[in-house]
């Protein structure tokens, strides 16, 4: 970027800056297609020319299955060119879940490859488009510039991602130009991705974490890779080696996985990569601690965060040697604290609601007022604040130490416990490679269940000398793998599911 040239106001601003900077570097490569970031911003432009002859317009929504596809970026940019709103679903979402989501968000175009999902679409009467209408789009760089369309303001509304919901239908997290471009902005004010980083990411795009690695790649000029949750098991080694990653976002399984096959492969260790980012689920201390033996000069980003405010805080490199259990300070040109059940701000040290405050707050839920005004909220005149539902505490220098999310908390014999601490306790044991906890319901009491070459009595017997007697299940079940969301995260209906089908484990 020129130092004539205007911060970036908009989404697609970062891709044309990047453009400006380094109009012939990969942007990014998708099955050994790899576009520059130059190419890329002209495909955007025709492929946002091509949306606009098909009828889309300022605020409409624009639906795509998030299945890995060159055309993904290219999209995306070309929806927040003309002010649509864009949404990416998960390619594992279909049936009653993805009806709901096209009933809810009512698109105006649906594109995907999938033709169960576009018999769906089609029956509800939304207009559908796959890749053989638009491919034609990446090799745009030798037509005619299309006619600039009419830019979107600052404030418009430019992605929808519904989450995931343990017990209703999935609601959309409604975000502005400018509420992403703030974001990925102060992440990237602390991560630092660079223009000789290649940053290799097996996360769906429908994951928050997995979409803004393209606008991170974008401020740092820096080479993605995007991949697919299958491409991280294990060829990862190779693939990893392959592109020469410097750059990994990873989620705890993915992690724990990296390290396994470290732990078998030494002599594979990929030395190029140089930085490690973790949130979505808490990232266990060991499996930090053979990644870095492994990898010497790895630095590793704890984080926390959520979709409505994408991220909260980002621990500095390898701050998690000396505040071990904490995830980091508010991002920069944020605010992060804790309430108690008045809503009165909590001291250092004292646990609470987790409560976040910034630029990068969501502007609220898709045709939800009553969610919104429960979750997005003005305390003493500031305005936005986002309660997260989620608990911990901050030390004396703003560090924040996370407890637990709203629906890990239940109750065991009159106490509170936090299976997020039961988890953390379970990996401590010997021989256990992961843990999860899921809390108790009317049929059955709260259930641990732990991966590794260990016997439920002996993991039960050794939580005692971790964590208080009230706090520890009462039940252990060892399973050959935890069952994981299309995100990497553990899945808690497949945990469930094992729960009832206890041939495949050992109970205890």
């Amino acid at each position: 970027m020129s130092p004539q040239s205007p911060p970036p106001a908009l989404l697609h601003d970062l891709l044309d800056h990047a453009a400006a900077r380094r109009p012939d570097d990969p942007a990014f490569t998708v099955a050994e297609r790899t576009l520059g970031y130059a190419e890329l911003a002209r495909a955007s432009r025709h492929a946002a020319q091509w949306l606009r002859s098909a009828g889309l317009d300022r605020g409409d929504r624009f639906l795509l299955d998030a299945r890995l596809n060159p055309l993904l970026p290219v999209l995306v940019f070309a929806a927040a060119r003309i002010g649509a709103v864009f949404s990416l679903i998960h390619e594992q979402v279909r049936g009653v879940q993805l009806e709901h989501i096209l009933d809810d968000s009512e698109p105006a175009l649906f594109f995907s490859d999938a033709p169960q999902s576009l018999d769906i679409a089609a029956r509800k009467g939304v207009r559908t488009v796959g890749s053989p209408d638009v491919s034609a789009l990446l090799d745009s760089r030798h037509g005619v510039e299309p006619e600039p369309v009419t830019a979107p303001l600052a404030v418009d509304p430019v992605c929808m991602i519904y989450t995931s919901g343990t017990t209703s239908l999935p609601k959309a997290v409604v975000s502005t130009h400018q509420q992403m471009v703030f974001a990925a902005q102060a992440v990237q004010q602390v991560l630092r991705y660079g223009d000789d980083d290649v940053v290799y990411s097996p996360l769906p795009l429908s994951f928050d974490y997995g979409l803004y690695q393209v606008f991170l790649s974008a401020l740092g000029g820096s080479h993605l890779h995007l991949a697919t949750p299958g491409d991280a098991g294990p060829a990862l080694l190779t693939r990893l080696a392959g592109c020469g990653a410097t750059v990994l976002p990873a989620v705890p399984s993915l992690a724990e996985g990296l390290a396994a096959l470290l732990r078998r492969r030494p002599g594979r260790a990929p030395q190029t990569l140089r930085m490690l980012t973790n949130t979505g689920a808490a990232m266990p201390q060991q499996t930090l601690t053979d990644l870095r033996a492994a990898l010497p000069r790895l630095r590793v980003h704890l984080m926390f965060g959520l979709t409505e405010c994408k991220r909260a805080t980002i621990m500095p490199a390898d701050g998690d040697l000396a505040r071990p259990g904490s995830s980091g300070r508010a991002l920069p040109g944020t605010e992060v604290f804790v309430i108690d059940e008045e809503g009165r701000r909590c001291p250092p040290g004292e646990t609470g609601e987790i409560v976040v405050r910034g630029p990068h707050v969501m502007s609220g839920y898709w045709r939800r007022p009553e969610a919104t005004a429960q979750r997005f909220f003005r305390v003493d005149g500031l305005f936005p604040q986002l309660r997260t539902g989620d608990y911990g505490w901050l030390d004396d220098e703003g560090y924040l130490y996370f407890t637990g999310r709203r629906d890990d908390l239940y109750k065991a014999n009159g106490f509170r416990v936090s299976a997020g601490e039961v988890e953390a306790a379970a990996r401590r044991t010997a021989g256990v490679e992961s843990a999860a906890v899921l809390p108790p319901a009317e049929d059955r009491p709260a259930t641990l269940f732990v991966t590794g070459a260990v016997r439920p009595e002996d993991v039960l017997l050794a939580l005692r000398e971790e964590i208080e007697d009230f706090k520890i299940p009462p039940r252990c079940v060892v399973l050959e793998a935890l069952p994981l969301t299309g995100n990497g995260k553990v899945d808690r209906d497949g945990l469930a599911a094992a729960l009832r089908t206890e041939g495949h484990a050992h109970a205890g």
